[in-house]
C-alpha cells in the first residue's frame, strides 16, 4: 500500500513556480501496475522519488507497506569510483541478498562484459541505466518504481527488459512512467494523469491515456467538459 496524504510539492526555476503536487491525496491500489502519464515536464519523475524517499515534499506524507524498489533505471547514486560488480555488491549487502547472485544476475542482464569490472565513471549513460535496470530487476520488491527504463538500449535489451517486466509483475505491483501508450497498455491495468500538480485516476487504463491524449490536443476529454 502507498498512500499520498496531503502532499505537496513545487520548484521555482528562472523565476517560474513549477507545481508538482497541489495537496494530492491518493492511495494506490495494491498489486496492481498503474500507469503514471502525464505531459513533459509535469513532474511525474518527481513524484516517483518522494515515493521512493529520495525527494522530500514540501509538505504532506507517504506512508507505505511492503517493499518499494528505487525508481529502476535511476543511475545517480552510483559511486563513480568502484565497479559495476562493486556497486551491484554494495547493493546486494544493504538489501540483504546474496552478492555474488547479485553479480551474476547482472552480468547476465545487463551484459556490460568487462565494463563491469570497470570504474561506473567510464560508463555511457546507457550503460549506467542498464547497470542500473540489473540491479534493480535481482531484487523481488513488492512495488517498483519504473520510469521510462525500456526506452535504454538496443532492441534485444528492450525486449529483455519488457520481458522481464512482466515476469516481475506477475508477482508484484508497479508505477510506471512512459511515454510509450504501447507499453503502458502491454504492463498496467490502471492509470493516473498528473497535470497542474493534480491526479486524475481512472481504474481502466485506457481512460487514462485517452484523457492524456485529449490534454496533448490542447482539450478536455469528453467527460470533464461543462
Amino acid at each position: 500500500m502507498i498512500e499520498l496524504r496531503h502532499l505537496s510539492k513545487t520548484y521555482v526555476l528562472n523565476g517560474t513556480r513549477k507545481v508538482v503536487a497541489q495537496d494530492l491525496n491518493f492511495t494506490f491500489p495494491s498489486g496492481q501496475s498503474v500507469a503514471m502519464i502525464g505531459r513533459n515536464g509535469a513532474g511525474k519523475s518527481s513524484l516517483l522519488r518522494m515515493i521512493a524517499g529520495t525527494m522530500d515534499p514540501d509538505e504532506g506524507q507517504i506512508v507505505s507497506t511492503g517493499t518499494i524498489s528505487w525508481p529502476v533505471g535511476f543511475a545517480g547514486s552510483f559511486h563513480p569510483e568502484m565497479t559495476g560488480a562493486q556497486n551491484a555488491k554494495f547493493v546486494a549487502r544493504i538489501y540483504g541478498v546474496d552478492t555474488d547472485e547479485m553479480v551474476d544476475f547482472v552480468r547476465e542482464f545487463a551484459q556490460l562484459g568487462q565494463h563491469l569490472h570497470l570504474p561506473v565513471r567510464t560508463y555511457s549513460s546507457g550503460m549506467r541505466s542498464r547497470l542500473a535496470f540489473g540491479l534493480s530487476m535481482a531484487i523481488h520488491f513488492d512495488t517498483y518504481l519504473i520510469d521510462e527504463v525500456t526506452s535504454v538500449g538496443d532492441a534485444a535489451f528492450r525486449a529483455r527488459s519488457e520481458a522481464i517486466l512482466h515476469e516481475r509483475l506477475r508477482h508484484s505491483g508497479a508505477i510506471i512512467v512512459s511515454h510509450s501508450m504501447g507499453l503502458l497498455r502491454q504492463l498496467c491495468t490502471a492509470g493516473l494523469v498528473l497535470e497542474a500538480g493534480r491526479l486524475f485516476y481512472y481504474p481502466k487504463v485506457e481512460r487514462a491515456i485517452e484523457h492524456h491524449e485529449h490534454l496533448m490536443r490542447g482539450a478536455l476529454p469528453p467527460w470533464m467538459r461543462a
